[in-house]
């Protein structure tokens, strides 16, 4: 019987571990499972030391899928890994971006019949890994007052209603007012916008924030870095670019380029950037690269 590594959030609170519990009863039906609890990144690089080859499936959020990626990253085990994910966060940006269900029963049966696919990494130039998305600008304020409204909202949902989703929208509209920022972006060694810019946003995945699509075309799997850059910096402007990004229509906008490429390169004014919700700065430059299949993961097909 092949055997998974499960790795969880041991601050998980009562409902995660009731939705654990639940995906572990369908995953043992399958396979031989060790679930391992860790609190801290030192005791997530002794679990996945002792993986012994095993897929390790991932139960929380895309916060916890990059911690895993970037410890195996770190130890140079990455290419020859095998994940899974149990989405138990509240975001679950790179789930949905796979379609992967979001309920943990429902996402458990479908690792059980996925297939194991290779999956691309974004990496920046101090070895910091992209699972999903990163952003500058207006985007990494966004990030984070969305966070602190995604949690009240996400508390004022009723039933199936989670009104959580709106949380990086509305973030927006409150990073609206942040200052804009003048950075040169260089795609691929080419140079496609130098001056003031709202945001910009890089995709491996599509959505960020509990859904939010910031990078609508981007797909983990396709080889590119989905490359978003918004110059809406006037009052106006930006307030039409956000009623605009809560539909999902933004990249339709003239002041909106959206690109692809492997290498994205920014230099410029003191940003902050926030990769998969982290954030780090300031920064006058910064560089990401792709890694094309820098690992494998059980996904749906499709």
């Amino acid at each position: 019987m092949e055997r998974l590594l499960v790795i969880t959030n041991s601050g998980a609170g009562t409902a995660d571990e009731e939705n654990l519990e639940a995906a572990l009863e369908v995953l043992r039906d399958a396979y031989e499972v060790e679930v391992v609890a860790t609190s801290s990144l030192d005791e997530l690089d002794d679990a996945l030391g002792r993986a012994g080859g095993r897929t390790v499936v991932v139960a929380g959020g895309d916060g916890s899928l990059h911690a895993v990626v970037q410890t195996l990253h770190d130890r140079g085990e990455l290419s020859g890994a095998t994940l899974g994910l149990l989405p138990l966060g509240t975001g679950n940006d790179f789930a949905r971006g796979v379609e992967l269900p979001l309920e943990a029963d429902a996402a458990a049966r479908a690792l059980v019949a996925a297939t194991a696919r290779p999956v691309d990494l974004v990496v920046a130039d101090d070895g910091t890994v992209v699972v999903n998305n990163v952003h500058l600008g207006a985007g990494a304020q966004a990030a984070r007052y969305g966070a602190e409204l995604k949690e009240k909202l996400g508390e004022a949902g009723v039933g199936k209603v989670n009104l959580g989703k709106l949380g990086y929208p509305l973030g927006a509209i409150k990073a609206a007012a942040t200052e804009p920022v003048r950075v040169r972006i260089e795609v691929d060694g080419q140079t496609v916008s130098d001056e003031e810019v709202l945001m910009v946003a890089l995709g491996n995945g599509a959505s960020v924030g509990g859904g939010a699509e910031l990078t609508p075309d981007a797909d983990v799997s396709d080889g590119r870095i989905d490359v978003m850059v918004s110059t809406a910096t006037g009052p106006l402007a930006r307030v039409a670019y956000v009623a605009a990004l809560a539909r999902g229509a933004h990249p339709e906008r003239d002041d909106v380029s959206y690109l692809h490429g492997q290498s994205v390169r920014i230099t410029g004014e003191k940003f902050w950037t926030s990769a998969d919700g982290e954030l780090s700065g300031p920064h006058t430059e910064r560089s990401w690269r792709l890694e094309r299949a820098a690992f494998r993961m059980l996904l749906p097909e499709g």
